[in-house]
């Protein structure tokens, strides 16, 4: 089946005629003073949250303002007004981080959230339930171990996605040298956020995003040199992948780079373009595109086609109309051709076009890994990303047990699970064995299906959820297992996604099956994609009352065993047969006993 968005309920948008109506967002950007707005006049004033133009401008500087939706109903009937927090989402270009920089946001989830960490399908992490009297001392928490929120949110380049494994050798270094290039070459440069967050508002002293002290030689900065007074018109994001290896999804960023590889060194780049998984059924001129192939570029000329890209989207991107603002709506109406004509304009030249080399698999790097140096790293399946303790169960705390006995390099997957690296050999048992003394279920004692399944945060504090997700998914886990196992595909490898609402943030439109928030207690039903992420799911079934998923998922499974090709993927099968084919065969096929 074909994956162009012209075939998956799209229609190509209309060039807006001149002069545009800009969209609210697009004035308070450009009245915003570089995106410093009044929140500092905000951070002063008691009232527990922030008016709505502060709203929009807070996401630059990664934070969104969000209320327990939980609670709604019981202070509505109190008569009070939202439980208002801030989610705080940090930026860690690739997933990397030390143990003492995951052990600092287990302190702050404790000492001024919500006493949960979430890992997010972007190699980050977020804290929820930051109040707003709390969120300067946070942010600036953050800064203090070496990071920064600058651009996490918001209509810039967000955090950059690559391979998570540790690989001594030329390969990898060089992918995490780029991603590094790519995320300082991209940043935004106003001065706003250090004057917000890392200011002393009693002394007025200064210092640096992730650390550091001010160069009181330099002036501040009047421009943004490469997004210009309103940035982007919707947000951008990256990913660097490798043909053996796409975990981090590549088709689904707006901007993608496959390494090319000779002789164990990466000689360039196949860029690809317009991915995006966000939707809004009520509206045909929205769709999920995966990320179409452009150009060849070297190491040399990777960067600046990144900032060429980023022009162009800038200047040309629908600033009228938000739902059809991001990079793929430009590449729909223009055609890959079109576009790759202004990029080398903007950069300055013509591009080479792509190698044969595409994606042809994908390793969601949990378990036992060698690294090639004679050390392991450990990958941890962490369900949906949730850190948390419990009397069942304590994941926080095993977390900081290892780091306390370990201290050693930490990665984050786009699977929402945990690296831990440099472990020698001879300390796998231990470290096996902290793991199991606060009751985690290890990488090995997790269900392949559990294992390959991942969900967005959604209710309660998501302000676009419809339904439940991530607090959902691992009972639909639950209740699928067994006929699975009974089915003889427990180790069968296939995805399955879920999100509260259509917008996608556990990419779900390009799975083997995914469940996407539709209306109250009812899921659009999602098959056709596929764990390699190369292809666009269709629509199997839609308004699923949520009563109704598990055995909707045994159907599809039953009739995959029945009539399953050698070879053949679930993805794959679902993509062949099509789905009105598919739902008669799983009303055919003998369900397990």
């Amino acid at each position: 089946m074909s994956t162009d968005a012209s075939e998956t309920n799209a229609a190509p948008t209309t060039a807006p005629e001149k002069p545009i109506k800009l969209s609210p967002v697009e004035k308070i950007k450009e009245e915003s003073r570089f995106l410093k707005g009044s929140i500092d006049q905000e951070l002063a004033d008691p009232v527990d949250h922030f008016d709505n133009s502060n709203i929009q401008l807070l996401k630059f500087h990664g934070s969104y303002q969000q209320d327990d939706r939980d609670k709604r109903a019981e202070l509505k009937k109190a008569g009070g007004g939202k439980a208002y927090t801030m989610m705080v989402r940090c930026r860690i270009p690739g997933g990397r981080m030390s143990s003492a920089q995951l052990v600092a946001h287990l302190d702050m989830c404790d000492e001024l959230g919500d006493s949960t960490l979430k890992i997010t399908t972007r190699q980050t992490l977020q804290l929820h339930g930051i109040l707003k009297g709390d969120l300067r001392e946070t942010i600036r928490r953050i800064n203090d171990v070496e990071l920064s929120t600058l651009a996490a949110c918001g209509d810039v380049n967000r955090n950059i996605m690559c391979c998570p494994a540790k690989r001594v050798g030329g390969i990898h270094d060089q992918l995490n040298v780029f991603t590094d290039q790519l995320t300082v070459a991209l940043a935004p440069q106003t001065p706003a956020y250090h004057e917000l967050w890392l200011t002393d508002p009693d002394t007025g002293e200064k210092t640096l995003a992730g650390g550091g002290e001010p160069d009181s030689s330099n002036a501040p900065v009047i421009d943004e040199p490469l997004y210009g007074p309103t940035y982007l018109p919707r947000k951008f994001k990256i990913g660097i992948a490798l043909p053996e290896d796409n975990c981090i999804d590549i088709y689904t960023q707006d901007l993608g780079y496959l390494a090319v590889v000779r002789d164990g060194k990466i000689i360039g780049y196949n860029v690809s373009v317009g991915g995006g998984m966000g939707r809004t059924p009520s509206a045909k001129k929205t769709f999920p595109a995966l990320g179409k192939r452009m150009a060849f570029v070297t190491p040399e000329q990777a960067v600046e086609v990144a900032k060429a890209v980023v022009i162009v989207q800038r200047d040309n991107g629908n600033r009228s109309d938000r739902k059809v603002a991001r990079l793929k709506y430009l590449i729909a109406d223009w055609g890959v051709e079109k576009f790759r004509t202004e990029v080398e304009k903007v950069f300055g030249g013509p591009l080479a076009d792509c190698t044969e080399d595409d994606v042809h698999e994908f390793d969601d790097h949990m378990g036992w890994q060698e690294q090639g140096d004679g050390k392991l790293s450990y990958g941890l399946n962490i369900e949906n990303g949730r850190l948390y303790d419990n009397e069942q169960v304590q994941v926080k705390a095993a977390i900081r047990a290892v780091c306390a006995r370990f201290n050693r390099e930490i990665r984050l997957t786009s699977h929402q699970s945990m690296i831990f690296c440099d472990i020698d050999p001879s300390e796998k048992e231990e470290l096996i064995e902290i793991l199991k003394s606060h009751g985690l279920r290890t990488t090995e004692e997790t269900s392949t299906v559990r294992r390959w399944s991942i969900a967005c945060v959604a209710l309660p504090t998501c302000g676009l959820a419809i339904t439940e997700s991530e607090r959902r998914l691992p009972s639909i886990i639950d209740s699928i297992e067994e006929p699975l196992a009974k089915l003889g595909l427990s180790n069968e490898r296939f995805t399955i996604r879920m999100t509260g609402c259509p917008n996608g943030c556990a990419r779900p439109y390009n799975a083997d099956l995914a469940l996407v928030g539709r209306s109250v207690g009812k899921y659009t039903l999602f098959a056709g994609g596929g764990w390699l992420g190369n292809r666009l799911a269709y629509i199997y079934k839609d308004q699923v009352p949520d009563s109704e998923v598990t055995a909707e998922l045994t159907g599809i499974f039953a009739a995959f065993k029945a009539n399953r090709e050698e070879g053949e993927s679930l993805g794959t099968f679902c993509d062949r047969v099509g789905a009105e084919k598919l739902a008669e065969l799983a009303e055919a096929a003998p369900l397990p006993a």
